[in-house]
């Protein structure tokens, strides 16, 4: 059986396609409406240390390691009981020592953890990226497929994680320049919408463009990344930076936009909302 910890905005959309593709799945969330959801579709509630004793395979996405670790060797934690379980994915956005210190306790059990951490793809779909032991990536790779569109083994442990540092900066900063330019169209009077329609095609566009700029246009700023959790992985992104000297000056100055925000009491907001700092220093508002 396959359990799964953390039925947030990512996680019960995952735990969702594991339950239809195998007609049975284990279910743990603090949030019992949640809860309640999954198990009318079918799947059972079982506490992690129920886990460790039934399931094969477990995954799970939750908000700090500092939760992961409780869940994994906590009391009542999934180690507390371990019979069944021979793989555990994380698919949480933690730090690659973070990883690396639950795949070598894991590891020390019998049990493979690969560290999976996940992005957004296109048409909503999900890219996993994983780190771990090759062995362990193929007993948990048939999950994988399922909840993914693409899924691929970066490296040995704590490889995953890295490489979902790499995206944030990627997808963060990509979304702040999009502010800070279309600020700048605003202020020069040209139509943000037609800016979009010119630049979209060219090799300005990206993923992040198509998904964010019809948000900021519309002026939608409800959440699917908050400005929270994105501060989160920049957090960590920074403390791994210098943990190995690599300098990181327009993640720190984006980690600073944000801080500003925190002040502006935007954190709830999607990240599109990084535009709100340029619009405030420029005095304008971007509209459609």
């Amino acid at each position: 059986m396959v359990g799964y910890i953390g039925l947030g905005i990512m996680g019960k959309p995952m735990a969702k396609n594991l339950l239809n593709a195998y007609g049975e799945l284990a279910v743990y969330d603090l949030n019992a409406d949640i809860v309640k959801e999954m198990t009318d579709l079918g799947a059972v509630y079982m506490t992690p240390a129920e886990m460790g004793e039934k399931c094969e395979r477990i995954h799970c996405i939750l908000p700090t390691n500092a939760i992961v670790k409780d869940v994994l060797f906590g009391e009542g934690g999934v180690t507390s009981n371990i019979k069944a379980l021979k793989y555990f994915s994380d698919h949480s956005s933690v730090t690659p020592d973070e990883s690396r210190e639950n795949y070598a306790k894991l590891k020390e059990m019998g049990v493979g953890f690969v560290d999976c951490p996940v992005s957004g793809a296109k048409d909503g779909k999900l890219a996993f990226m994983a780190g771990g032991d090759e062995e362990d990536y193929k007993g948990l790779l048939p999950d994988f497929e399922i909840m993914s569109i693409n899924s691929v083994l970066v490296g040995p442990s704590g490889s995953g994680s890295a490489a979902k540092l790499v995206n944030q900066v990627i997808v963060n900063l990509n979304i702040a320049v999009l502010g800070e330019a279309f600020v700048l169209g605003q202020k020069l009077g040209a139509d943000p919408r037609k800016i979009f329609e010119a630049s979209s095609g060219g090799l300005a566009g990206s993923n992040a463009m198509d998904a964010k700029l019809p948000k900021i246009l519309d002026r939608d700023f409800s959440a699917r990344g908050t400005i929270t959790v994105n501060k989160k992985d920049i957090n960590n992104v920074l403390a791994s930076a210098h943990s190995c000297d690599c300098p990181m000056p327009l993640t720190s100055q984006l980690f600073e936009i944000m801080s500003f925000l925190k002040a502006h009491d935007l954190m709830s907001e999607d990240h599109c909302a990084y535009i709100k700092y340029f619009e405030t220093l420029a005095g304008v508002e971007v509209r459609g």
